[in-house]
């Protein structure tokens, strides 16, 4: 088993969807990540809070093998986003966003960060990503996550990170944009000749694509009665797709990024059946093993080839 290294925002969160509202709730990417992933490896977690980050807040990750020693807690207050879903809920709306302290983060890895094998840059500058990357000594397999306004702003910057990790997970719309090309088939087959190995496609409700060695492999999401906040499921699913391969602790093969995916679907089917982070943190593996065996028999019985 080896230890997973995420780079990412730690935030709170104000979201409003037709199920409710809730205020200031503990939000980011590396805290869903963190909070999946740790499902099945230890993680290492680098990003930067405020001085009102909440003492019971960062408990929360340190009940689990979550190593926060990459936290830096500066002055000022901690990265703020509020956002509301209207209709099927398949995106958010943004209404505020403060940078606050993550305005100037400046990822450093403690020492025993830098021999991290499994790496996840989580949506952050990718200039950011990079130096990460720069730091690191003997990393095994990387991914990376982006999002519209780095397309946009720094396509330059993010294509040479794209050359430079094994997997990008990003939504549809990313890859449209990224690609220029509206057809998802084709545009995975465009990010590899960009360089990466492999890409996995987040379709929310629809689940995901996977892409690699020239194989695809896709599932739909397990079926969730009531989608109470959509918010961190992505990040959620990237945390349960990099806890099980570094709980492998190899080089993933195709087999294991399949495997993976269904683990990374399972987990975020947790988070959108309540608000922020609060239905990922509480699942245990003996759950996550019964939801399995449900998905399992509702996604068997192709007729043989």
């Amino acid at each position: 088993m080896s230890s997973i290294l995420v780079v990412g925002s730690l935030g709170y969160d104000t979201i409003t969807t037709p199920l409710g509202r809730r205020e200031g709730i503990l939000g980011g990417s590396a805290n869903y990540f963190s909070l999946a992933s740790s499902l099945f490896s230890p993680v290492r977690i680098v990003g930067v809070v405020g001085e009102d980050y909440r003492a019971e807040d960062l408990a929360l990750l340190e009940a689990r093998t979550i190593d926060t020693k990459g936290l830096q807690r500066v002055p000022g207050k901690t990265f703020f986003w509020e956002g509301r879903y209207e209709g099927d809920m398949n995106e958010a709306i943004t209404v505020e966003t403060q940078l606050n302290v993550f305005e100037k983060f400046k990822p450093s890895l403690p020492e025993d960060y830098k021999s991290s094998e499994f790496v996840f840059l989580a949506n952050i500058d990718p200039e950011l990503q990079m130096d990460v990357l720069s730091q690191l000594s003997s990393r095994v397999f990387v991914g990376a996550d982006t999002m519209n306004f780095w397309i946009g702003s720094k396509r330059e910057e993010l294509e040479k990170l794209i050359s430079k990790v094994d997997i990008l997970l990003i939504n549809e719309g990313e890859c449209s944009q990224l690609t220029k090309s509206v057809n998802t088939v084709q545009a995975v087959k465009t990010l590899t000749e960009m360089g990466v190995s492999a890409v996995v496609v987040k379709r929310g409700e629809y689940g995901f694509m996977l892409y690699s060695e020239g194989q695809f492999f896709m599932l739909p999401a397990y079926p969730v009665a009531e989608v109470i906040d959509p918010t961190g499921a992505g990040d959620t699913f990237a945390g349960g797709f990099f806890g099980y391969l570094s709980s492998l602790g190899v080089k993933p093969t195709f087999e294991n990024l399949k495997e993976a995916c269904v683990y990374g679907c399972l987990l975020a089917s947790y988070t959108v059946q309540d608000f922020g982070v609060a239905g990922v943190a509480r699942v245990t593996k003996p759950e996550l093993s019964s939801r399995l065996t449900s998905y399992s028999k509702m996604v068997s019985g192709l007729p043989k080839v």
